[in-house]
């Protein structure tokens, strides 16, 4: 961000509708969604951890919302763009409305915090202490040892004043400012000092004993005020608390002109720390002289000062989620992954993908098949190539190591590794030049664009020619979120895919084109202009009176052409039913539509995150993944990919899975007509938790059950309403 105005913005007014016109302002929608993560915070029939860890969970998105998102607003402000957004609001209209927005969203997550986490932890019997001089006597000897052994000796007290010029306060990290005097001056004379609550020692302490009831846990900054006196010696300490400062993390890349794209993102990683400040957390309490002081220095004005009532940065309840101890109060409902019958323990996964193609849902099915496909191709003479497109690894990827591995012992390694992967830009650094090393064929991304597809080509020497492997998914090569988001992956060896895959990899590291595609539609080539046609096909359909349905699963849905499209084929009969879990600025109440849109988001125990596009065209259906939301980043400046699902049984997985969350009551909320989302009326209907019947269906498979009679896709008729 080039540097953010100063100037007053108007407050919003209130609306019903989150935008106006024909669509829903994109970042209003967002808060929408994290509003819906916020509500499985605040319900009761949601085990009580993992209420902990959804409010968690909403911390952590509105941080990256304000970090990104905010940012770009500003950025665009700074700018001077008069060009209205998809909802027609202009870059301080937006920013007004946002403000105010993510101010009450910020009011309700600490009423959640204040009102509904801490009184049922209590009763749970575990305590967040707030005031140490509460605390038995054993539990202050504890908490003293535990300051003078493993906190004091890593805390820097900084000091501000003529010698020492105000430090940097780092994106994201919590300080403790204070207001001291000198004990030889007189009244009056303040000096400003910050501590840096260290980021390298848990943020929650556990004070209790051990076996004691209750669990008592303090935070790491209430240890270090405590005892501010021993870090300013000879001086009175007026007033102490902690705060939190939130920074634009936008990177500005002129991939043109960078010689080295790797060593342009390193050096832009580092400026990252000095980026505008956006946000300030206090405490609702803290002595207006100190917020005074910290506004002027961090430059923060009056509507980026956020007044909490609870400790800054709610993420720490993670750690109380992660603490050992309490299963009891954890999730049991949702057993997965299991493994898929399609795959031996150890037999030769690539006999098994010669018998026909796979597909894999996970978390249900296990992420497994994915990593012993790799692994056993670095190992198998007959493997002569791997290529892979990588966006999102884990921290500790078995798949980064069997690509080493593969280059190691002579097979030919083709990797891209995504740089500008944001927040996981440091990572995918370091296993690029591990890859590297290893003498992989590395290129870190295309000029200009983001590298999202998510593919695998393995080129083998059957007993019967030469032959390509393919895996092609709607999520990350990360075996860790893969325990935790909802995608698709397929497996297959037909010629058409792999021809495909070969000519994906051929342009991605050079400069090839093929005159001709088979099965794999790209963005930003086609993909856009492919799926306006099957929307508009389907108006067509409908139109001519033949069955006209789409159902679209996605994570977001912003694109301006993309909704003007929908709206056209609903107006001219076709039913559609969008599955979209955050982002959706399609409204459900324009006249022409005569309801046949309906939108549905399910937040549920695991993260939506497959895309899944299926078009009744007539009577021949067309069913697709895909790595692209319908956003304009992923049709117009990404590389991507959709493809076909072909097979009959995996059609008939692929729709048994948009039925089933097209029939959720319980994780579901539906779009209402004043764009607001509300729960799915249950009268009248079976109780359905997809992601719970989904857990069930992956364990029928691995113990070899038919689930055929649950496989039956009925597409919605007109009649059909939503509560």
């Amino acid at each position: 961000m080039a540097g953010k105005k100063k100037a007053q913005k108007k407050k919003a007014e209130k609306t019903a509708v989150p935008g106006n016109g024909r669509c829903i302002n994109r970042e209003l929608s967002w808060l929408q969604f994290n509003g819906r993560v916020l509500e499985e915070a605040r319900d009761t029939d949601n085990p009580l951890f993992e209420r902990v860890k959804f409010l968690a969970i909403s911390a952590s998105n509105l941080d990256e919302f304000v970090m990104v998102r905010m940012a770009s607003l500003y950025d665009l402000e700074d700018a001077d763009i008069k060009e209205p957004d998809i909802a027609g609001l202009l870059p301080k209209e937006q920013i007004a409305k946002v403000t105010e927005a993510v101010h009450a969203f910020t009011e309700e997550q600490y009423n959640v915090y204040r009102r509904m986490i801490l009184p049922a932890l209590h009763a749970a019997g575990v305590e967040i202490a707030e005031d140490l001089s509460a605390l038995s006597a054993g539990e202050q000897e504890r908490l003293d040892r535990y300051f003078d052994e493993e906190v004091y000796p890593v805390l820097t007290p900084m000091a501000v004043d003529a010698a020492r010029p105000f430090p940097l306060v780092r994106n994201r990290a919590v300080y403790i400012g204070a207001l001291v005097r000198e004990k030889k001056k007189e009244p009056g004379e303040t000096d400003l000092c910050l501590v840096q609550v260290p980021e390298v020692l848990p943020r929650l302490y556990e004070v209790s004993a051990k076996n004691a009831s209750p669990r008592r846990f303090v935070l790491l900054e209430d240890v270090i005020a405590r005892q501010l006196e021993k870090l300013f010696l000879n001086y009175d300490i007026l007033c102490r608390y902690p705060f939190r400062v939130l920074r634009s993390a936008d990177l500005e890349i002129d991939e043109d002109d960078a010689p080295d794209l790797l060593i342009e993102i390193e050096n832009r990683l580092k400026q990252r720390r000095w980026g505008d400040a956006l946000r300030m957390e206090v405490p609702s309490d803290a002595d207006r002289r100190l917020v005074q002081r910290l506004s002027e220095e961090l430059q923060v004005e009056e509507e980026e000062l956020y007044r909490l009532n609870g400790p800054p940065d709610l993420t720490f309840l993670q750690k109380l989620y992660a603490a050992e101890g309490f299963s009891q109060y954890k999730e049991k409902r949702y057993r997965a992954p299991w493994p898929h019958p399609a795959f031996e323990k150890d037999g030769d996964i690539f006999e098994e993908l010669r018998q026909g193609d796979v597909l894999l849902h996970h978390p249900y099915d296990s992420f497994s098949p994915v990593v012993r496909f790799i692994e056993q191709a670095a190992q198998d003479e007959r493997v002569l190539a791997i290529k892979q497109t990588l966006y999102r690894v884990s921290a500790d990827s078995p798949i980064i190591a069997a690509l080493a591995f593969a280059a190691e012992r002579g097979k030919q390694v083709f990797v891209l590794v995504e740089l500008k992967a944001r927040f996981d830009e440091e990572n995918n650094i370091v296993w690029a030049r591990r890859l590297e090393k290893a003498g992989c064929h590395v290129i870190y991304g295309l000029t200009g664009l983001k590298t999202h597809c998510k593919i695998t080509l393995i080129v083998r020497r059957d007993d019967d020619g030469i032959r390509r492997y393919v895996h092609l998914g709607t999520g990350n090569y990360n075996d860790s979120t893969a325990r935790l988001y909802t995608d698709l992956g397929m497996f297959t060896c037909k010629e058409a895919y792999g021809a495909d895959a070969t000519a994906v990899f051929n342009m991605l590291s050079g400069y090839s084109e093929p005159r001709a595609w088979n099965r794999l539609i790209l963005a930003p080539l086609w993909l856009k202009e492919r799926l306006l046609y099957l929307i508009r096909r389907e108006g067509e359909r409908a139109a001519a009176g033949e069955p006209a349905h789409i159902i679209a699963k996605m994570n977001a849905l912003c694109h301006a052409e993309v909704i003007d499209a929908l709206y056209a084929a609903a107006a001219a009969g076709a039913e559609i039913d969008l599955i979209v879990r955050g982002i959706c600025s399609l409204r459900t109440d324009l006249p022409e539509c005569e309801g046949r849109i309906r939108v549905r988001s399910i937040v549920g125990n695991f993260l939506e995150h497959s895309r899944v596009f299926y078009f009744e065209n007539g009577y021949q259906p067309e069913l697709y993944l895909a790595s692209a939301d319908w956003m304009i980043r992923n049709l117009e400046r990404r590389v991507e990919i959709m493809f076909p699902v072909e097979d009959e049984a995996l059609r008939a997985e692929v729709k048994h899975i948009l039925e089933t969350e097209l029939a959720d009551t319980e994780k579901a909320r539906v779009m209402l007509a004043d764009g607001r989302y509300g729960r799915v009326d249950k009268r009248g209907k079976k109780r359905v938790n997809a992601q719970r019947q989904f857990c069930e269906d992956a364990a029928a498979r691995a113990r070899h059950e038919s689930a055929a009679n649950t496989r039956v896709f009925h597409p919605r008729t007109p009649k059909e309403k939503e509560g």
